[in-house]
């Protein structure tokens, strides 16, 4: 039994006429979240960077030589506003992450870029981040990361329209 099933069981008490099996479902999917994300932050953490800052770099290293994009491409692959967006590259700039260069191509615009301090950041944590996840994995029996991953993107598929 896990705190969960004491909740389930609390309810089907006092009202018996619910259907309880998805609030199971979901409720232990937000405490699993909840719980590797804590394990994630440490990671990132001992490396000096917040979590979107994390992404912001691996989306710039995984987009491949030279590594730079602009703001704009950024935003819309992480999925958050220009402004949320803006904040985050200035910490990333001042701690020496990414650069900001006027973009030749629209001079209204900048090309964000890792610095050799920033790839050598984000390869580092990404290492210790994929390890991390790994270890975290382990608890799920054969064949069930991939049962989980199948049943996870089906499900958030169909909720995503």
């Amino acid at each position: 039994m896990d705190p969960i099933d004491t909740i389930l069981a609390q309810w089907r008490q006092e009202r018996p006429d619910l259907d309880l099996s998805a609030m199971g479902v979901f409720a232990r999917l937000s405490r699993l979240v909840r719980l590797v994300e804590t394990a994630v932050e440490e990671v990132f953490t001992r490396h000096g960077l917040r979590p979107g800052e994390f992404d912001v770099l691996a989306a710039l290293r995984r987009g491949g030589s030279p590594y730079t994009m602009i703001p704009s491409e950024l935003s819309a692959e992480l999925m958050m506003s220009r402004a949320g967006m803006t904040n985050r590259l200035d910490r990333l700039e001042n701690a020496g992450l990414i650069a900001r260069s006027l973009d030749p191509d629209d001079r209204r615009s900048f090309r964000i870029t890792l610095t050799d301090r920033g790839l050598q950041v984000i390869d580092v944590t990404v290492t210790e981040h994929a390890s991390n996840l790994a270890r975290l994995a382990r608890a799920l029996g054969p064949g069930d990361a991939e049962a989980l991953n199948r049943i996870t993107r089906e499900m958030s598929q169909a909720l995503s329209g």
